[in-house]
C-alpha cells in the first residue's frame, strides 16, 4: 500500500486552525541552510535542490538494484525551520526579511540511510549539477513536544496565528523552548492564491 502523507499521518501535517499540543517523533530530512529574503530568486534554487533529490529517492525503484526496504510513497512536503540573524536590528512586531536565517527541509522515507543519500546527491549531481548540492545533508531530527496548527493566507500574516498560539500556551502552562519555529508548507505559493495558502506552524515547548 503506498504510503501517503495526507492520509496517513494527517496528525502531523493537517491540523486545525486551532493550536494543539502534539509529539513529534524522530524523522530523517535532507536539509540544507541559507540566509535571507525567502521572496529573492535565489531562495527557489535551494528548493529546486531539495525536490530534485527527494523526486531521485522517489524513483530509485526504477534502479538495477533498489534500495533495501524501498517502499511506495509520496513525497513529503517542503518545510523551513526560521530564526532572526541578528535579533538587535528587528523592531518589535516588524520582520526585516533580509535577516532571516533558514534551514529547509524534505523529510525522507525510513529507508534512506547515510550511504544512500550519498549515492543519490551523487547520481542528481551528474543528472541534474548545482552548487548547491554539496550543502545538502542528511539529518535525523526529533522535535519532541510541541504546539502546532494551520494558519490560511499570506505569510506576512503568521503573527496571528502565533499570538493564539502564545495564549494556548500560557493557558496550558508551557513555555516555548526558543524562537525558531517550524513552518510546513501545504501548497505551492507560486501557483496558489495567497488567501488559499495553508501552512503548518510548529514550535517546540516545555
Amino acid at each position: 500500500m503506498k504510503k501517503e502523507w495526507r492520509k496517513h499521518e494527517k496528525q502531523l501535517y493537517l491540523p486545525k486552525d486551532k493550536p494543539v499540543i502534539i509529539e513529534v517523533p524522530k524523522f530523517n530530512f535532507f536539509t540544507i541552510k541559507g540566509k535571507g529574503n525567502p521572496n529573492n530568486d535565489f531562495f527557489a534554487e535551494y528548493i529546486g535542490v531539495l525536490y530534485s533529490i527527494s523526486y531521485a529517492v522517489r524513483l530509485s525503484y526504477k534502479w538495477d538494484n533498489p534500495p533495501l526496504g524501498y517502499y511506495d510513497y509520496t513525497v513529503y512536503p517542503l518545510e523551513g525551520v526560521w530564526d532572526i540573524a541578528d535579533k538587535s536590528i528587528n523592531e518589535k512586531g516588524i520582520i526585516n526579511k533580509n535577516n532571516l536565517v533558514f534551514e529547509i527541509m524534505i523529510r525522507q522515507p525510513e529507508f534512506v540511510t547515510e550511504d544512500l543519500a550519498r549515492t543519490i546527491i551523487e547520481k542528481t549531481k551528474k543528472k541534474k549539477p548545482h552548487k548547491l548540492l554539496d550543502e545538502i545533508e542528511l539529518k535525523s531530527i526529533e522535535e519532541g513536544k510541541c504546539v502546532q496548527m494551520l494558519h490560511k493566507g499570506s505569510y506576512d500574516n503568521e503573527s496571528k496565528s502565533f499570538d493564539m498560539m502564545g495564549t494556548f500556551c500560557k493557558e496550558n502552562n508551557l513555555k516555548r523552548i526558543s524562537m525558531k519555529h517550524r513552518e510546513i508548507y501545504l501548497n505551492d505559493a507560486r501557483k496558489t492564491e495567497t488567501e488559499k495558502l495553508k501552512t503548518v506552524l510548529r514550535f517546540s515547548v516545555k
